[in-house]
């Protein structure tokens, strides 16, 4: 179970990249990478399957919000998805193998896996299969995470080398209608962090004094958390916090 390197505890780790629409950097689009990779940050990126499961770096299950397009990311292919452009800007999604490219170890890379059946359940393993395999072989600082315990699970069986750990929250139910009461009890209490063979978490700044937060931060588990949006966060949050994943302002 490779430990996070401590490069990602050493500066800030932009949101979905360094995005900003005003500025034609759409969330997790070449341009809002590029910025990043400028400005010295780590980056956070998310990923969605595509119909012929390809790893797409893109964060909702819908193209509605991010392009002029509708409808589910995972029914189309790849190569359809690939010349889409992401609204804000002049970018297309890209795939995990084009960012890794476009990265290629510049800055370290903090890689989170959509859950793709939407209730935190056993995963049938496309997703982590094409995100192992797009890895193989990349030489730069990289760290895989999940909301999904088995989506976590899953990638250390695939891909053992690479640090794991768990996106984590208090698990509201404002905040996740779509999960059952039962489910968000368990969650929030992060009781799978070492079943899963998981070395550091990302938690929701907003729920920092969890006492499951606050027992593994005394274990030396690294604690990042998300998402970060003013200075003033900022001070609060590192109170707790070994680093942060920031937008929509200059950490």
């Amino acid at each position: 179970m490779p430990a996070l390197p401590r490069v990602f505890l050493d500066r800030p780790i932009t949101h979905r990249a360094l995005h900003d629409r005003a500025a034609g950097r759409a969330e997790n689009s070449p341009a809002a990478i590029r910025a990043a990779i400028a400005a010295g940050y780590g980056i956070e990126i998310d990923l969605q399957l595509s119909r012929d499961a390809q790893a797409m770096v893109f964060h909702d299950y819908g193209l509605g919000r991010l392009t002029a397009e509708e409808g589910p990311v995972r029914q189309r292919d790849a190569a359809a998805l690939r010349a889409i452009t992401l609204s804000g800007g002049s970018d297309s999604i890209p795939t995990l193998p084009d960012v890794l490219d476009q990265v290629a170890g510049q800055v370290p890379l903090l890689i989170e896996l959509k859950d793709q059946h939407g209730d935190m359940g056993p995963t049938d393993g496309a997703l982590e299969a094409a995100t192992a395999a797009a890895l193989e072989g990349y030489a730069g600082p990289v760290a895989l995470m999940s909301f999904n315990p088995h989506s976590v699970a899953e990638l250390g069986r695939l891909a053992p080398d690479l640090p794991r750990g768990l996106t984590t929250s208090g698990y509201h139910a404002e905040h996740w209608p779509t999960l059952s009461t039962a489910t968000r009890e368990r969650l929030r209490t992060i009781p799978d962090f070492d079943r899963v063979g998981a070395r550091f978490i990302s938690h929701d700044c907003r729920d920092l004094q969890n006492d499951a937060v606050t027992a593994l931060k005394a274990r030396g588990v690294p604690v990042l958390c998300w998402t970060v949006k003013s200075p003033a966060q900022e001070a609060e949050a590192r109170q707790v916090a070994d680093n942060i994943t920031f937008e929509g302002y200059t950490a």
